[in-house]
């Protein structure tokens, strides 16, 4: 069972720099987060876990199928552009009700979050640009640069699962695991993380608050 945990919406804005208390130079992503009305909630009682599903981006409403107009309508929100189910703690969960609007005064500077997003697609790549192989001689007459080589021919005699292979890179959901919240602007829905976030401009992001220790990407 996954653990419990909180986390709005928003977009990624983009990058800038902020000086901390010390002086020092910090690199930062900004993230508008929320706000982000509850459309749906649920609970461990009816569902088996506890969740709520949020909402976030201005759309109009002729834009918004019938199906998820009703939906909107029963939860008596206006629509929004992107609908995504994150899990929360029952207990923080069992506070939020229906159509209440989340703004991102729910982190706090200091604390430690989960930044997901999609990243950015860069096409076909080779095997050399997509995972970093070495290329082969660059001396005259071989016919061996950029390619990815053996496939197994000689032995085991089959490709194996999970060879390395030139296909598309990027476009992928990419999570960054414990960053740090620099500041958070709740007036204007703004909340900086120390370092970089995937995904363009733009582009949708969930952040939560961390579920592990330790700073990696997958």
């Amino acid at each position: 069972m996954a653990k419990a945990t909180a986390g709005l919406l928003g977009r990624k804005v983009g990058m800038t720099q902020v000086f901390g208390e010390q002086g020092e130079w910090i690199p930062v992503t900004v993230l508008e987060v929320g706000p982000c009305p509850v459309v749906q909630k649920k609970t461990v009682e009816k569902d088996g876990y506890s969740a709520l599903q949020l909402g976030f981006g201005a759309i109009r409403e002729r834009l918004v199928n019938k199906p998820r107009r009703g939906h909107f309508a029963r939860a008596q929100v206006k629509p929004v552009r992107w609908l995504r189910e994150i899990r929360w703690d029952p207990e923080a969960a069992a506070a939020v009700q229906v159509g209440q609007e989340l703004k991102a005064d729910l982190f706090s500077p200091g604390e430690r979050v989960d930044v997901i997003a999609r990243s950015k697609g860069k096409g076909f790549a080779g095997v050399i640009k997509r995972f970093g192989n070495r290329r082969g001689p660059m001396s005259h007459g071989s016919m061996y640069h950029r390619r990815v080589g053996t496939l197994g021919a000689t032995a085991p005699q089959r490709v194996l699962p999970g060879k390395k292979m030139p296909g598309r890179m990027g476009g992928r959901q990419a999570t960054v695991l414990n960053m740090e919240v620099v500041r958070v602007d709740a007036e204007a829905n703004l909340v900086l993380v120390r370092g970089a976030v995937p995904g363009p401009r733009n582009g949708l992001v969930l952040i939560r608050r961390t579920l592990k220790g330790g700073r990696r990407s997958a």
